[in-house]
């Protein structure tokens, strides 16, 4: 069961449009489900639509396809998920990649600052959070077991830079909660082990006592909208309005 309930808003000290997190696993609905909420809010005041995740798992799939570097990738890709399920060491190479694609969510905030700086009102699929290290957008290398002073120096700055980020909080989180099944009969080409880690981890998440609203995924569309319109109502409310 899933506390429905759009809970209280309260404006944040010196923030005058609001900021509203749109978060789930992959298979959750969280591009159609954002796609309305953002044409929704939009018609009320200029919105910004940011995505902030990484987006590695797309970039890998589109590697993939590509002729001759496609398999050369898919075979280390392999290699590297073999060694990490048999608990060694992620190779240099591995991790260096992972902190780059983590930096790439670091620019995506830092771009999505700049727009709410600048009095657009915020809608974003998926946060950050420094709360669970891993792929539901917390800190990446703090998952990784690895050598070298260089790589560790890494992970620092990655820790300071989303310890930074998760102090910036949502008005609102919209959680959306799926299965494992209803999630791979939407994202047939994941892997499920990887999809099941996310699912777990997004129901511990908090973002530092954020206020949250969790629907169910699997619901009728028309009634996850329902219920995320109204929440996404209620913050607008919350902060002056804006006319073009």
């Amino acid at each position: 069961m899933f506390d429905r309930e759009s809970p209280s808003i309260d404006p944040q000290q010196g923030r005058k449009q609001p900021v509203i997190a749109l978060i789930g696993s992959d298979g959750s609905g969280k591009s159609t489900v954002g796609q309305v909420l953002y044409e929704e809010m939009n018609k009320n005041r200029p919105t910004a639509f940011c995505h902030l995740g990484k987006q590695a798992g797309n970039l890998g799939r589109y590697i993939k396809t590509i002729p001759i570097i496609g398999p050369i990738f898919t075979k280390r890709n392999e290699k590297e998920h073999k060694r990490l399920k048999i608990k060694k060491n992620s190779s240099f190479l591995a991790t260096f990649v992972e902190f780059v694609m983590s930096m790439r969510r670091v620019f995506r905030f830092a771009r999505m600052r700049c727009y709410h700086a600048r009095g657009f009102a915020i809608l974003t699929d998926r946060f950050p959070q420094n709360l669970i290290p891993g792929p539901m957008d917390g800190p990446s290398l703090a998952n990784l077991s690895f050598k070298g002073r260089f790589l560790h120096l890494l992970m620092k700055i990655e820790n300071i830079l989303y310890r930074r980020m998760s102090h910036f909080k949502p008005d609102l989180v919209i959680r959306l909660n799926v299965d494992l099944e209803t999630a791979m009969s939407r994202k047939p080409d994941h892997k499920s082990y990887k999809l099941a880690r996310k699912i777990s981890d997004v129901g511990r998440l908090t973002f530092d006592g954020a206020p949250i609203l969790d629907l169910n995924a699997t619901d009728p569309l028309e009634e996850v909208l329902a219920q995320a319109k109204k929440a996404v109502a209620s913050v607008l409310e919350a902060y002056p309005h804006k006319t073009r």
